[in-house]
């Protein structure tokens, strides 16, 4: 038997228990007691029908995946005969409680019927159930619920405006540079050599002088005419140099750098120096409005797109089309056919597993893209890319074009054949790793480009709150506004002012939203600034912690920092389920207990996470072990902001220090955050001694966000 087949027929052998593995990596508590866990909660909410909102999609979340795994369970040949009965009693006793659920709700029975319709919002809760339970998470359903049809296919849709533009875009002119690169990577001393496993191995051996990073030009060796910067905006160093490497015609990259040093922004710089457009990323869902974002901060010029659900609101022809993974399986038949000209991979890693249904779609789309386009960009932007071997290169490399299942391809197979080496050969593997690094293995850390980057820096994540509990949110927010503007229309009215020339009221607006700050406590009044600002920040918190977590895999440590007890609870049940070991550290804990949470952080490398209240850990608390802040909650001061970070960036901290604001995107958190950065900017000026104009310093955040908010939507009915 060859090698290749020693190896498929090993991998065969493995499959049966690879779920299992992958999921005590992960949690080692595994899918079943999270079921539990929900399946709890849910009967606890669940007392006196109907039952609302989140908690019918979480019913039916668990209801199908306690089926699935049934299934999975009776399918699983690495189980031997006591295990699967014993996880199918401990599954036949979740079943038993969802009936008691259902029999005190009757009307949760129809969203298990055959034609019940799984929400985009469904879709997405199961995604994070199985992530947190360290499951890989397909596009599809594995196992439909008994009786449904099993389609041939995963769902596909066209949206209306991809069919418009291709109506429009009819041709593309075919390239054949490909082609003869690919006629001219044909193995000829290597010829018959397994190439695969050196070239992972490769990057196993600890080499004195090897690199992590290709050779880059200087920064400053990229053309004003290929890449047109905003005003106000300039490149790092380190960034400018991947961007001038694409101008001179790299077109693969695995930018793995640290968190902090600005990948996104290296990534949209590099498509505008490689002309790559129109541009597709792949992002996972918590920071797919962040890269909206960033492609108005860094290419305002260029058009952009969010991909939802089945893409009725998605414009097909936006330079740059975003989507997250969960609904990439819907889209990959028309993205396949778009034209797309290059190619970003967020948080890469997420690939890493090449039987999965994700990485199928990504690797296929990268493939009809090469076919289509000669040379086009792709990128694979991860902080962590070896999760637990080297093997987790295979997908990522396949995806940038450098392997296929079998063999190096393209320029790496040339560069391999122009070392003149054979894996026999002593010095094969150093050439090895060279060659690969070459194809654009960008890797820099934060102390190496310490003298480039400020020593504190605030980057703000935009996040989109979808789902009935944002869809709540938003409701609330415009009842407030209508309530306020029904207050000043009064006003206006008693006064007799029917017309004034002078447009909006400045002073009447702020009398009003003063006074509805202080009427706040009024419950009869509904909704509050206050109350809101609360619902934002739990809606927000599993948002926080997933992020939290990916800057673990990518960092090491994170500090976590939030205002309210509950999205402090609700940040730890996720690290617990993602099997994240973290301390915590509370305003009702004793001096012994915050010592010793202290220490387990700051000495103990399996604890990654600290979790912190806002206000009790907020000064007096040594955290400089980390270099990385996450803001789940904005607070109402920057002083009380400024004093979180300082928990990390104060003396004895040697790397520069980001700290991550998590900001709810279309809600008043935005404008919050706007104001404590004006105040901020403010009061920096002040303290320099130099006038300043514009917001006064001393007012009150909480009632210049209800300023802003009445003022919006007086303008938005037609008031200047």
């Amino acid at each position: 038997m060859s090698r290749t087949g020693q190896r498929e027929s090993s991998r065969t052998r493995a499959t049966a228990g690879n779920r299992r593995a992958r999921e005590s990596q992960g949690n080692p508590q595994g899918l079943i007691p999270l079921l539990a866990s929900i399946t709890r909660d849910i009967d606890r909410v669940v007392q006196r029908p109907p039952t609302r909102g989140a908690n019918r999609i979480k019913y039916q979340v668990v209801a199908l995946l306690v089926r699935e795994e049934r299934a999975a369970v009776k399918a699983d040949t690495s189980l031997t005969a006591g295990k699967r009965e014993e996880e199918l009693k401990r599954l036949d006793g979740l079943g038993t409680i969802l009936a008691k659920i259902a029999a005190r709700d009757t009307s949760l029975l129809a969203l298990l019927a055959d034609d019940a319709r799984v929400s985009e919002a469904a879709r997405e809760y199961k995604a994070s159930v199985l992530e947190r339970a360290g499951r890989e998470v397909p596009d599809e359903p594995e196992v439909e619920p008994p009786s449904a049809p099993s389609p041939e296919a995963p769902k596909q849709v066209a949206p209306q405006s991809a069919l418009s533009r291709q109506l429009a875009n009819p041709f593309l002119a075919p390239d054949f540079t490909a082609v003869r690169e690919r006629a001219a990577a044909q193995p000829r001393r290597l010829a018959g050599w397994e190439l695969l496993e050196p070239l992972f191995h490769a990057f196993d051996r600890d080499e004195p002088g090897a690199r992590a990073c290709m050779n880059l030009p200087d920064a400053g060796a990229w053309s004003a005419q290929d890449v047109r910067l905003p005003a106000g905006r300039a490149l790092m160093p380190h960034q400018a140099q991947l961007v001038a490497a694409a101008s001179q015609g790299h077109r693969t990259f695995l930018l793995a750098d640290e968190p902090g040093l600005g990948k996104t922004a290296q990534a949209l710089l590099a498509a505008e120096a490689a002309d790559a457009y129109p541009l597709l990323v792949v992002a996972p869902n918590v920071v797919k409005m962040n890269w909206a974002r960033e492609v108005g901060l860094w290419t305002p010029h260029r058009s952009v797109s969010i991909v939802q659900g089945d893409g009725e609101e998605v414009d097909a022809f936006a330079d740059v089309i975003i989507v997250n993974y969960a609904v990439l399986d819907r889209h990959v038949g028309w993205f396949g056919t778009h034209g797309f000209r290059g190619m970003v991979v967020d948080e890469a890693h997420f690939i890493k597993n090449k039987g999965s249904q994700r990485s199928k779609h990504v690797l296929g789309l990268a493939e009809r893209i090469r076919h289509r386009t000669a040379r086009p960009l792709l990128m694979a932007l991860t902080g962590t890319p070896l999760i637990n071997d080297v093997e987790d290169f295979r997908a990522i490399w396949e995806f940038l074009g450098w392997i296929d299942d079998d063999k190096p391809v393209g320029s790496l197979m040339i560069a391999l054949e122009e070392a003149g080496l054979v894996p026999s050969d002593r010095g094969f593997y150093s050439a090895a790793r060279a060659a690969v690094v070459d194809q654009g293995i960008v890797r820099r850390r934060k102390i190496d480009v310490a003298a480039d980057i400020p020593a504190r820096t605030v980057a703000d994540l935009a996040v989109e709150l979808d789902g009935p509990e944002g869809r709540s949110i938003r409701a609330a927010e415009a009842k407030l506004a209508a309530r306020m503007v029904e207050s000043y229309r009064r006003a206006i009215a008693a006064r007799g002012d029917r017309h004034p020339d002078d447009g909006i009221d400045l002073d009447l607006v702020r009398r009003i939203a003063a006074t509805e700050l202080k009427d706040s406590s009024d419950k009869k009044l509904g909704e509050n600034v206050f109350t809101m600002v609360r619902r934002i920040g739990q809606a927000k918190a599993s948002l926080a912690a997933d992020y939290t977590a990916q800057l673990v895999r990518s960092a090491g440590k994170v500090v976590f920092f939030a205002k309210h007890i509950d999205v402090m609870d609700e940040a730890e049940r996720f690290f617990a389920d993602a099997g994240i070991r973290y301390a915590s550290l509370r305003g009702d804990q004793s001096a012994a207990v915050r010592e010793r949470n202290i220490a387990a952080f700051t000495k103990d490398p399996e604890v990654s996470v600290i979790v912190c209240s806002l206000l009790s850990a907020g000064v007096g608390v040594n955290l400089q072990v980390a270099s990385n802040l996450v803001l789940a909650e904005l607070s109402w001061t920057d002083a009380e902001q400024t004093q979180a970070i300082d928990r990390i960036h104060r003396i004895g901290q040697s790397e520069p220090v980001t700290a991550w604001r998590i900001i709810a995107a279309q809600t008043i958190d935005s404008r919050i955050a706007e104001l404590i950065d004006s105040k901020s900017g403010l009061a920096a000026r002040a303290l320099d001694g130099e006038v300043t104009e514009g917001v006064d310093t001393s007012a009150d955040v909480q009632v210049e966000a209800l300023v802003g908010l009445l003022v919006d939507s007086l303008r938005a009915e037609g008031i200047e």
